[in-house]
Parts: C-alpha cells; structure tokens; sequence
C-alpha cells in the first residue's frame, strides 16, 4: 500500500496534476535542432540522474522502481532533503552491448528495468544528496543527439515498439546514425485523459 501511495504522490507532482494534462514539472533543457512534424532531433546537455533496477517484466516493475526513486526525492537521502520532480519519465529496452544514456529512464537488461529521474539543473555528483537505499545509484550521463517521435494516447510498451519503429524509419531516411535502443517518454500519470496525454520515443544518435 505504501508503494502505491508513494507512486500516487510522485505522479501528482509530476503532472501538476490535472485529467487535462497540465504539467508543472521542469524539463531537462534541450535545443531543437531539426523539426519535421511529429518529428524531432534535440541537443541535450549533460545530467544528473538517480537509477534503479527491478528484476522482472515491464508492467511488474515500473511500480516498485518509480517507488524507489520517489522515496529518494521525497527525502529518503542522507540530507533528508526533498528534491524536485522533473519530467519525462522514460522506459527503455536496452540490449547488453549499448550503454544507458538517457535523463529519467526505464531500461530493459534481459527481464530486469532499469528507471531513473534526472536531478534538477544545478546538481552534481558531487552535491547532490546520498540516497540511503543502497538499491539508487547516481551517475552522470554527457550531453547527447537525440530523435525524438510524439504522441499522445496510452503510455505502453506496444506503443513504445510502434512509434519507435515509425522514428527508426524516419532516421534512415534522413541518413542519420542510430546510437541506442529506444526510449519511451511519459510526462502524465495514468489517469490524465488519453487523447491529451505527452508520450515520446527518444533514440541517441550521431549526425
């Protein structure tokens, strides 16, 4: 019960929280560098983010991760500091040989996810709070090209394998170099009305 509390919290701070989609969270900063409709490449810049691994599929692990990282943000760290949401979350399948690179995450390694949430801008490796749950680590991930597709409606692991597809078709045509596995982007929680909800697919790429 607590777990799902601690979801439900997170979720509400991450939305703002409203069924009609208005977001308050803050964004990592990016610069749009190509726009082709549904279509993005941006320029993220270097993160701070706290991860967490979960064995098991992608429905049985997104509650226990996001409850993980919530406790840390809500002050389960040795400062006992709260620390602000910032959106998207972002689920990704990950094969063995490519490195997670990614500002808030899930990651797929065999049947274990990975998530994680990037810290607010200004933070450190070496400033931001210890987490005290030896299961959230921190990292640094450099900055990085990244194609990104949007849509909106159900946030799931089928949409996830479809507009990934639809983006990794569109790069080809463009030429452009696919670094990374996929990414699924949710900025609401589960019960924002469908038709209004902001999901994306990021890939890293090189131009």
């Amino acid at each position: 019960m607590a777990a799902w509390s601690m979801l439900l919290m997170t979720s509400l701070m991450l939305a703002g929280c409203s069924v009609l989609g208005k977001r308050t969270a803050n964004e990592p900063h990016y610069k749009v560098c190509e726009e082709d409709g549904a279509y993005e490449i941006r320029q993220y810049g270097d993160m701070i983010i706290a991860e967490t691994t979960v064995e098991g599929t992608y429905g049985q692990t997104s509650g226990p991760a996001f409850s993980r990282l919530a406790g840390y943000i809500f002050g389960k760290n040795l400062a006992k500091q709260k620390i602000a949401m910032t959106a998207p979350v972002l689920q990704e399948a990950l094969h063995e040989k490519i490195a997670m690179t990614a500002p808030v995450l899930q990651e797929k390694r065999g049947r274990a996810w990975v998530m994680a949430f990037v810290m607010p801008e200004g933070y450190t490796l070496e400033s931001a709070p210890i987490p005290l749950d030896p299961e959230v680590k921190l990292r640094q991930v450099r900055g990085k090209m990244v194609a990104v597709i949007s849509y909106s409606g159900l946030h799931s692991e089928n949409n996830l394998r479809k507009y990934a597809e639809k983006l990794t078709i569109w790069l080809e045509k463009k030429g452009y170099n696919v670094l990374s596995g996929s990414r699924a982007a949710s900025y609401d929680p589960p019960w924002t009305i469908p038709f209004l909800r902001r999901n994306e697919v990021h890939i890293d790429i090189a131009t």
